[in-house]
């Protein structure tokens, strides 16, 4: 006989906090990124496929994007989904710099700032109901992706807390 009940999700317990996804922000997240996102998509006229701005300021471009690569990923944070919230942590260790339950989460809006846009990247603006910030995920890289991965774990909080209830209901007292 098995001395742990079994799980009908592998590895998801109702009873405790699970990890979904961790997200590193993109240096489009910070201004030396946007700079040279701006940079590289400034001429759009293209030779052969490729933007003639990537040719040109490419080569020149790349030293100060691995200084800011380099800074963004040593000094910035990452973002972690779970079953219960979204969290900012620290990027070295485990300090939580902040934390949103997803039931208070209402929509996730998605905004492209100038120069994002070279890095398939943007900013993830949680909501509450009333419109207002809950928080901003910024340099987020492929956002439409992400904001989907957090609307899916939210809708199975609210159905997983709504059958709870339900069942806490048919409880004798």
């Amino acid at each position: 006989m098995p001395a742990v009940k079994p799980q009908a999700v592998s590895g998801v317990s109702a009873g405790r906090e699970t990890m979904i996804e961790t997200v590193y922000p993109s240096i489009a997240a910070s201004g030396i990124g946007k700079a040279i996102g701006m940079v590289c998509d400034s001429i759009p006229l293209r030779i052969a496929g490729v933007k003639l701005s990537y040719l040109l300021f490419g080569p020149l471009m790349v030293p100060f994007a691995l200084i800011g690569y380099t800074i963004f990923k040593l000094a910035d944070n990452r973002y972690v989904v779970t079953n219960r919230s979204v969290r900012v942590l620290s990027s070295l260790g485990d300090k939580m710099k902040t934390q949103v339950s997803l039931s208070d989460i209402d929509q996730i809006l998605v905004n492209v700032q100038p120069g994002q846009a070279f890095y398939h990247a943007g900013d993830l603006i949680l909501l509450k109901a009333n419109g207002d910030e809950l928080l901003k995920l910024p340099g987020v890289p492929r956002p439409a992706r992400l904001r989907q991965v957090i609307l899916d774990a939210r809708q199975a909080r609210l159905l997983s807390d709504a059958s709870l209830a339900t069942i806490n209901k048919r409880q004798p007292a």
